[in-house]
């Protein structure tokens, strides 16, 4: 039979990132980031002819500053995701940590603008494409790393590993005979020699079990 194995019999259960499944999530949400400055950029220039990041005569798309902001997205999203990787490595509770840190790393992006010199309609604008590109790359890359983990269980130490079988302590290979102190107080009897067991000739008389050491006539005693 095997006993059950205890908790402390298990293992130690070890939670680490899956890399492969991890940096692509990572490299999606980097994709998913430039989309989103992309997009906040034509919506404020194109639809609520909002300025932004370049004068109005530069069209819909804007200067070379639109394409730095894109890239620029792209890559908080990859230097987030590299952050909360080392978290996840090293850091009770990673995720908080990592919100923490993109939240008010978010709130910074969406303050900055009303500091600058721009029209009121240009900060605010730039603050809420800022702010939407904070919230997507946090809530992305912690949904990535709920999924891209990796469980994995210690080999128990070869003390706490169940045995085969309860030890018997009441008997040997021997047969009855035991190297412990016998019941009556006497020595135990060593190993019997080698070789089949010595069996009673049948034509022996036995002694009666109701009247032991009588004198009856054949007594071997």
């Amino acid at each position: 039979m095997t006993y059950p194995a205890s908790p402390n019999d298990a293992g130690n259960i070890r939670v680490r990132p899956d890399s492969a499944q991890f940096w692509a999530g990572a490299a999606a949400t980097a994709v998913v980031a430039a989309l989103i400055a992309l997009v906040g950029i034509l919506i404020s220039r194109w639809t609520l002819n909002i300025p932004i990041l370049a004068p109005a005569g530069d069209g819909a798309w804007g200067s070379a500053h639109t394409g730095e902001y894109v890239l620029v997205a792209a890559l908080v999203a990859l230097v987030a995701a590299a952050l909360l990787y080392l978290l996840e490595l090293g850091a009770p509770a990673p995720r908080v940590f990592f919100g923490w840190i993109m939240g008010l790393a978010t709130l910074a992006v969406v303050v900055y603008p009303f500091s600058t010199s721009a029209p009121l309609e240009q900060k605010a604008a730039t603050a809420i494409v800022n702010g939407i590109l904070g919230i997507a790359i946090t809530s992305l890359l912690t949904a990535v790393s709920s999924r891209a983990i990796r469980i994995s269980r210690d080999a128990p130490p070869m003390s706490r590993r169940p045995v085969s079988g309860p030890p018997n302590y009441g008997s040997s290979s021997y047969g009855s005979s035991s190297y412990g102190p016998s019941s009556s107080g006497q020595p135990p009897a060593g190993p019997p020699a080698s070789g089949p067991p010595r069996s009673r000739p049948s034509y022996e008389p036995t002694e009666p079990l109701d009247h032991p050491g009588s004198s009856a006539p054949g007594d071997w005693r």
